[in-house]
């Protein structure tokens, strides 16, 4: 009688398992929030404009972010996930002073490991993740004092992404993800590189700088 018991709970384990894998194999979240982005100093030293100010400091400002990420579970824990996230912001030069140059778009792209916390059926789990990618800074015209204009050229550089947060499931498939993310990338750059202009001069990076986004976010998550 013992051993029928055992056998019925151990296949009912195995049926609720089986049920989850077929119910709760994939996710998908849409979420918006804010990004503080760092930006680099000149390796040079400051570089005289040409309205007599000295800048010495490139950065995007903070500003509205979302994204998009899509994960599959290996198991009831462990997750895939691939990350899409973009940020719109102000590409800003400073020093003596403060000019802006224009319009701004930071994409990153994203494969990570995410581990989430507890039992599939709790309706808060944690999560960490970790992974590796690319952060696109896409090129920017913009027009100098003289009326005609200039051109930054944009580039594609590897980043890393570390996260930590939330997803609470009131229900079985819809639920809220909160989360908080640090995406460190390494810049550097030559006469052609991206923090290089012909108003202000090149801002040539001859050390290990990195720029650093860090995200809040919020938004819809579903999994089926």
């Amino acid at each position: 009688m013992i051993g029928r018991m055992t056998a019925m709970a151990v296949m009912g384990a195995l049926l609720g398992s089986a049920a989850w894998a077929q119910d709760h194999r994939f996710e998908i979240s849409g979420n918006g929030g804010w990004t503080f982005s760092d930006g680099v100093t000149s390796a040079g030293g400051p570089v005289l404009g040409g309205d007599g100010e000295l800048y010495d400091r490139i950065d995007p400002t903070d500003s509205f972010s979302w994204g998009l990420t899509i994960g599959y579970y290996l198991n009831e824990n462990s997750e895939l996930e691939f990350i899409y996230s973009q940020q719109q912001s102000t590409l800003e030069v400073s020093g003596t002073a403060v000019r802006e140059i224009g319009d701004f778009s930071i994409k990153n792209y994203h494969g990570v490991y995410t581990y989430n916390f507890g039992e599939t059926d709790a309706v808060a789990r944690p999560y960490l993740s970790i992974g590796a990618g690319g952060t696109s800074y896409p090129g920017l015209t913009f027009t100098r004092i003289t009326g005609d204009t200039g051109e930054i050229g944009g580039n594609t550089q590897f980043s890393g992404t570390l996260g930590l947060g939330v997803k609470v499931y009131p229900g079985s498939r819809a639920g809220l993800r909160l989360g908080a993310r640090w995406t460190p990338t390494y810049i550097k750059s030559d006469s052609d590189g991206y923090w290089c202009d012909p108003y202000w001069g090149c801002y040539v990076v001859g050390n290990a700088q990195y720029s650093n986004q860090y995200e809040l976010s919020a938004g819809l998550t579903l999994r089926f």
